[in-house]
Formats: structure tokens, sequence, C-alpha cells
């Protein structure tokens, strides 16, 4: 499965969000811990167990915004 995440820079911390799971977004002061969040909640929404692996590749960057592409096994 490969869903999108966008990680935006707010000027006072940084959101990361999953627009295909309503609701999925975080918010912290870094971008890396923006992105652990995120795949935490990534993991909760669709039910993927801890041992499964979740790969995040960067696509692209607009501006302020940089997509991701998360990259994981479902069953």
């Amino acid at each position: 499965m490969v869903i999108d995440m966008i990680v935006t820079d707010t000027g006072d911390g940084y959101t990361a969000e999953v627009p295909s799971l309503r609701g999925c977004e975080s918010w912290a002061h870094s971008d890396d811990e923006a992105i652990t969040k995120i795949v935490d909640l990534v993991r909760f929404y669709v039910g993927l167990d801890e041992d499964k692996e979740i790969i995040i590749d960067r696509a692209r960057k607009n501006k302020n915004k940089i997509v991701y592409k998360l990259i994981f096994d479902k069953d």
C-alpha cells in the first residue's frame, strides 16, 4: 500500500497529515518528530502491527511543504 504524507513548515513548528485518512494529522516542533507521530497514527488508523515496516520515501518539495510516500504491506 502507498499513501501520501504531507509535512508543512508552519513557522512555529511542523504539521504532518495523511489526506487519505480523515483526521490523521499531527503537530510537533521538529519535522522528524511530526513524522514519527504521524507514522504511529497511520499504524493505528490502518491496524498495522509494530513489527511491519513502513518505508518513508521523499517524493517532492513545494515551498514550505514536503510530500512523502509511505509504503507498507497491509496483510
